[in-house]
């Protein structure tokens, strides 16, 4: 479909229509073909726009941050309709946060006045809308546990309206909103702790670096300055010089293996690296093994595979796939195969990619 037909369908709705937009410049794993993009900068104009495209029965793509995307090199055959809403407001004990605003400029804006809840999760590149798609969490904080409620529009029926994270059957980086188009997430409120108090300090590195014990708090503000120290040292910080951040961040979540099968991962572990202290969580669905410490137990070293590749390991942090600077779709999906097949050859343990994909398959 030409961008001039777009257009004419989107003629009422505000947004902006742009033709053949390299994907690449709006991901931050920097690759992605051509497509049609409508950009929406406000809530209503967004909301129109999904509606029209809907009517119409035009493919579409919702697109903000592109933290947590990997296209196809041959792009998106549709429209991406990019959220560019931004507004952020902050009440006595709440923030609310329109679904394309930068999510590392709200949990700044929240620190910055004083209030506490969403420190741990500083740093994290994207949109305040993806939050709750995929639970969003890091150093032991979830999005889940001080989200109030996200404004939804329901595609089915083109309605507005708010619902409660009872509704939203969350899980370890996941909710019922995910791998799926029939609702789009338009705000999100979360609550905040008004006297600047951080979430109780539960991941072991970030408590070390603040000198505090195990579920003890800290101001806010000193939180949020260690965790942004913490996720650059590791490459976790968007920085167009640095090609260790030109990633998806975590491209795997740490795999939940069910209880009866634990001491056959943890057999094939000692048998492949000998009697070592494996770390491992507890999980409501079993115990959660990290994917960063098998894929370095696997024989996958930071950097890999080197050598001049276009797409390899990040040099700090064997969990993150990096474009180089002229990686394809295509090289990252190869070393994305090449790692979770040598896990699951090694460990018996298949790990599942993080980020969502359009136009490719692992």
């Amino acid at each position: 479909m030409s961008a001039d037909s777009v257009r004419d369908v989107l003629v009422d709705t505000g947004a902006r229509v742009r033709a053949e937009v390299r994907l690449a410049e709006l991901t931050t794993l920097r690759v992605g073909g051509p497509a049609t993009v409508a950009d929406c900068e406000s809530t209503d104009s967004l909301v129109a726009t999904v509606r029209a495209l809907d009517a119409a029965k035009i493919p579409t793509l919702i697109l903000a941050g592109g933290s947590n995307l990997l296209i196809g090199d041959d792009g998106f055959d549709g429209v991406v309709v990019r959220v560019a809403t931004g507004a952020v407001r902050l009440g006595a004990e709440s923030v609310y946060a329109e679904a394309g605003a930068p999510w590392d400029g709200v949990v700044a804006a929240t620190v910055e006045a004083g209030a506490g809840g969403l420190e741990c999760l500083s740093g994290i590149p994207g949109s305040a809308g993806a939050t709750p798609v995929q639970n969003v969490g890091a150093y032991g904080v979830e999005v889940a546990q001080s989200l109030r409620r996200v404004e939804l529009l329901d595609r089915t029926d083109g309605v507005r309206r708010w619902v409660e994270p009872a509704e939203l059957g969350f899980g370890y980086r996941t909710s019922v909103l995910k791998h799926r188009d029939d609702a789009l997430v338009l705000a999100v409120e979360f609550a905040l702790d008004p006297a600047g108090r951080s979430a109780p300090l539960r991941y072991g590195e970030l408590a070390k670096s603040l000198g505090a014990a195990d579920g003890e708090t800290r101001p806010a503000a000193d939180v949020r300055a260690a965790v942004l120290a913490l996720r650059a040292g590791k490459g976790m910080v968007l920085d167009p010089a640095d090609h260790d951040t030109w990633s998806a961040g975590s491209f795997f979540t740490n795999p939940v293996v069910p209880a009866d099968r634990e001491a056959q991962v943890r057999a094939a572990i000692t048998a492949h690296v000998g009697d070592v202290t494996i770390p491992t969580y507890p999980d409501p669905g079993g115990v959660k093994f990290s994917a960063g410490w098998l894929i370095e137990r696997a024989g996958f070293a930071k950097g890999f595979p080197g050598g001049g590749a276009r797409a390899t390991l990040s040099t700090k942090h064997t969990l993150a796939l990096t474009n180089r600077g002229s990686a394809s779709a295509d090289d990252l999906v190869s070393l994305a195969r090449t790692v979770r097949d040598g896990v699951a050859e090694r460990f018996g343990v298949v790990l599942e990619p993080e980020p969502v994909t359009v136009g490719v398959r692992l």
